[in-house]
């Protein structure tokens, strides 16, 4: 198994509590840390009989590790959408997420396979989509730490609660009776439905208010920023 405790202390050291990066701070105190470390994990072999909970800890911070590596590689930028003109760069986006450029157990990965093919096709754990980040403001808030085996299905729970709980990712309004919510629920609104009979009443499982979710309650999707996450240090 890969050793995950490099990538948790820079973590905890460049990321604050709202998922922000300081990637300013990270790219001039720390450029190479990150690809010396994945340089010596690379040639790991994948082991057939690791467990689900090790799988999942295991494919989240990779697909994370890949992410901010390329952003450090990249900064300063202002967002993984680039514009042309103002218009937004969509086959650079696509991109971003589809070239297998990441050299992990003697393989090439993309990001979309490991998030398609692994996380959601073979481990089917739709909590994924509050723990693998896109560096942007709209997605998930990166844990200022790693995932580890033991922890992760606690770890899952707490970020779909925070994810939920966020008035800036789900809202519902009582007077037009409106779920406000983070397109990712629009998105990969099939791997919510596997798991609970409607959008409204996945979120309401995780909201500290008790709102009267239902199947027929009208949903609103907010809009989604595509800009950097970053800390301003």
């Amino acid at each position: 198994m890969i050793d995950f405790e490099p990538w948790d202390r820079l973590l905890r050291q460049y990321v604050d509590e709202q998922g922000r990066v300081d990637y300013i701070a990270w790219k001039t105190e720390q450029p190479q840390a990150v690809a010396d470390w994945l340089s010596s994990q690379k040639n790991l072999a994948f082991k057939s009989n690791y467990n689900t909970f090790e799988q999942l800890a295991l494919w989240i911070n990779l697909y994370n590790v890949f992410t901010i590596s390329t952003i450090l590689e990249r900064y300063p930028i202002k967002s993984i959408r680039p514009k042309i003109l103002g218009i937004p760069n969509w086959l650079a986006f696509l991109w971003f997420f589809q070239r297998r450029c990441y050299y992990i157990f003697r393989e090439s990965y993309s990001l979309a396979e490991i998030e398609n093919s692994i996380l959601r096709d073979k481990l089917q754990e739709p909590r994924i989509h509050f723990a693998i980040v896109c560096a942007s403001v709209g997605c998930p808030l990166l844990r200022s730490g790693a995932y580890f085996p033991e922890q992760v299905s606690q770890q899952l729970d707490e970020d779909a609660r925070r994810f939920i709980n966020n008035p800036e990712k789900v809202r519902y309004d009582m007077e037009s009776k409106t779920l406000y919510c983070n397109q990712i629920f629009k998105w990969y609104r099939q791997d919510f439905l596997k798991v609970a009979p409607s959008i409204p009443e996945y979120i309401r499982c995780y909201l500290k208010t008790d709102y009267p979710l239902s199947a027929s309650t009208r949903i609103s999707y907010l809009h989604y920023d595509w800009s950097l996450n970053q800390r301003i240090s």
